[in-house]
């Protein structure tokens, strides 16, 4: 099952055509994002998420347990609403910053509205811009997204919206987890 944000504001250029292709290179060279996973993986996945969006929320949770298979690289932008921008900035800027989104999403599954924001974060809120910026110049229009390469083909996949663990692990050719 495909879910996603598609409630951007219209200036956020969320959902524009495309003014360059999708590239993992890209990706990696100009946006900012924390590791949840192995950190020494060869394999390597993306995922823009705003701070607000329950799907986004769902796909943290999904993707738990493929971590010992990939590194996720979380990547926060701003398209829902400014508490986007400051709690993106706040996970961005934290110590630790996986045990914040766990806290995070978890507030967000029940409806709690998430973390506070941090102060002093300026430069972290610069980041979630650039990561937006790159977000919009791929023409994506739904959050969560997810980019990377099939653990197999080695073939480029991008995937809007979130998706069960066993999609997830589908999709990215990773080895679904027993239940």
């Amino acid at each position: 099952m495909l879910a996603g944000c598609k409630d951007s504001p219209p200036s956020s250029g969320a959902g524009k055509a495309a003014s360059a292709p999708v590239s993992v290179a890209a990706i990696q060279s100009e946006a900012t994002g924390f590791t949840a996973g192995s950190a020494m993986s060869v394999r390597t996945v993306y995922v823009f998420f705003d701070s607000q969006c329950p799907h986004c929320a769902a796909l943290w949770q999904a993707a738990k347990p493929l971590k010992s298979q990939a590194k996720f690289v979380w990547m926060p932008v701003r398209i829902l609403n400014d508490s986007s921008l400051a709690q993106g900035a706040t996970l961005l800027a934290a110590k630790d910053p996986v045990a914040l989104m766990d806290e995070h999403e978890t507030s967000i599954l029940a409806k709690g509205g998430g973390i506070s924001a941090a102060s002093g974060i300026d430069a972290q809120k610069a980041q979630v811009t650039k990561n937006t910026e790159v977000f919009n110049r791929f023409g994506f229009a739904s959050i969560p997204t997810i980019v990377g390469t099939h653990a197999q083909t080695g073939a480029l996949v991008t995937k809007e919206g979130s998706l069960p663990t066993a999609d997830l692990a589908r999709l990215l050719g990773l080895q679904a987890p027993a239940n």
